[in-house]
């Protein structure tokens, strides 16, 4: 269709090329324009407006200059040339317009209302968000969700160890479950989850049982290398449904507020901060939450 354009800037006999029409098209129907509000107006990005002035600044067909108003800021004008192509391009669009329908009339879609249908749809959510998605869709489904075995051990603590030390600094109470995750966690009633992504080992939960009624979601870490996976959405959703099928009543949780990801999903989970809180084996905490469960 862009060779078949060049063609009919021929046949009008108009040295034009059909990539300058929005530029020029804009300008004739409003001077006084920057560079800026053009590609605004037309869709296009700054540079490629930017560049396409430049073309039509030589042909003789624009010129720029200073703002009345605002001598920092260049507005774009037709010059006489310009001026003069003009009546001539509005003829050739008229045409174009009626030659246009007539060929839409012979499809059984209509171009025009599909694209204005995708560009409605790009305006709500943009095509790269929508690639995003898809691979976040797709990566996340090769994400398996196991049970901790004695194996895991070294990974469940490489992965805790590896958050702390970007923060805070690692703390006796972080070794004693990490080191020995049967005895602290396992044995009194608690779980450990892992996640892993393609072969390796890439986050970490745990349920430590603290009462009959109430668990702690503890020890949860994703690896930087897997972030947008939603892996801790995954983990800390399979906690809160063990801690419901053990018969929880409550799960609680120590934090810190310099943790935003983390706390955004501690809210998405619906853990609220506590206003009671219990003594913390951490100096990292500053904040505690509670998620309480109902039957």
């Amino acid at each position: 269709m862009t060779r078949q354009a060049a063609e009919v800037y021929t046949l009008y006999r108009l040295p034009f090329e059909p990539r300058w029409f929005p530029v020029f098209y804009s300008v004739a129907e409003q001077p006084g324009q920057s560079v800026g509000e053009l590609a605004q107006v037309i869709g296009h990005t700054h540079v490629a407006v930017s560049q396409v002035v430049k073309e039509l600044v030589k042909h003789g067909l624009v010129s720029t200059k200073r703002g009345k108003d605002d001598l920092r800021r260049s507005v774009v004008t037709l010059t006489e040339n310009g001026a003069a192509l003009w009546p001539a391009l509005q003829e050739q669009v008229g045409d174009v317009h009626l030659a246009t329908e007539d060929l839409l009339a012979e499809t059984r879609h209509n171009l025009w209302l599909a694209i204005g249908e995708v560009e409605y749809a790009l305006s709500q959510h943009n095509l790269a968000s929508r690639v995003k998605a898809v691979r976040d869709r797709r990566m996340a489904a090769e994400v398996q969700v196991l049970d901790y075995a004695s194996p895991y051990q070294a990974d469940f603590k490489r992965l805790n160890v590896e958050w702390i030390e970007q923060y805070f600094r690692v703390e006796p109470a972080d070794l004693k479950a990490l080191d020995e995750p049967d005895a602290y966690i396992l044995n009194p009633g608690g779980h450990i989850w892992l996640a892993a992504y393609r072969g390796a080992v890439v986050g970490a939960c745990a349920l430590i049982k603290m009462d009959a009624q109430t668990y702690e979601l503890a020890k949860m870490a994703v690896s930087p290398t897997a972030q947008g996976l939603s892996i801790g959405s995954r983990l800390g959703e399979a906690a809160v449904a063990k801690a419901r099928s053990l018969g929880a009543k409550r799960v609680y949780l120590e934090s810190n507020t310099k943790l935003g990801p983390a706390l955004k999903l501690y809210y998405k989970l619906g853990f609220r901060k506590t206003v009671t809180g219990t003594p913390s084996p951490y100096e990292r905490c500053n904040i505690q939450m509670e998620l309480h469960l109902t039957p």
